[in-house]
């Protein structure tokens, strides 16, 4: 059976993430209501990263298997049509080896989290980004953040029902940099906890804002403790942008 990788786009504003739940529409639920328009099979896709409610993508790989041959641009297009008029997009789509999994074959993710950074709201950019009025240095984060590089127990900024089974993660990138008024971390690792590019968001802007320095910001790695880290920044700045894999999928 042809198994079709998907590399996805997506607002996730109207969703209550990627997952299919019965509290209300996933990301997951729009693409496999598609899939059955498209084919009349009842498959299953499966994405790289469950992203929550209200964060978006640019670069989201899921993957289906449909028992219908498609070339890419082909499954690519007809899924675009189905998904309509939900905000998701199917920008890229290639058959790729049955071993293939978006999720457990992902070497690295890549995330985006937005700071928009100015006194006046924003409109254009309302609900994807996150609102800061208080000026913020770009330059302080960006030297605290380089603290939590590296291989460490993250239980401080680990949502507490997070469901892992270890709070320990190699964090390989953590850049934080402004440009005009946006300021951008980019985070990279093989895996992340719940909440935790948010929870990082959330304690860089304190030292952002001078509340905290790089020893607050280490200290409150050490703690192993969600209650010595900073706020939970709201989903409307991130976005999933890259995942990662080792083996071709031409």
């Amino acid at each position: 059976m042809p198994r079709y990788r998907l590399t996805l786009e997506y607002d996730g504003a109207p969703f209550v993430g990627w997952q299919r739940q019965d509290s209300g529409l996933g990301v997951q639920a729009v693409l496999e209501t598609a899939v059955k328009n498209l084919s009349g099979e009842d498959a299953l896709v499966y994405g790289a990263g469950r992203t929550d409610s209200g964060v978006h993508a640019t670069g989201q790989v899921a993957h289906v298997d449909i028992t219908k041959e498609f070339t890419g641009d082909k499954i690519r297009d007809a899924l675009n049509y189905h998904v309509r008029p939900h905000p998701v997009a199917v920008v890229a789509a290639q058959v790729v080896d049955e071993d293939f999994h978006a999720r457990f074959s992902a070497t690295k993710r890549a995330y985006l989290y937005r700071i928009l950074n100015r006194r006046p709201q924003p409109v254009l950019d309302d609900g994807h980004v996150w609102w800061v009025a208080v000026p913020l240095d770009a330059g302080a984060m960006h030297d605290a953040a380089q603290a939590l590089i590296g291989h460490h127990d993250f239980t401080t900024f680990r949502a507490t029902d997070c469901q892992s089974d270890s709070p320990v993660k190699t964090l390989d990138r953590l850049d934080v940099s402004r440009y005009g008024d946006e300021i951008h971390l980019v985070v990279e690792a093989r895996s992340f906890l719940h909440h935790q590019v948010r929870n990082f968001a959330g304690s860089l802007k304190l030292v952002g804002e001078g509340k905290w320095r790089r020893r607050d910001l280490e200290r409150a790695l050490a703690a192993k403790d969600r209650a010595a880290g900073g706020p939970t920044a709201p989903p409307d700045g991130l976005y999933l942008t890259r995942v990662d894999y080792n083996q071709p999928t031409d």
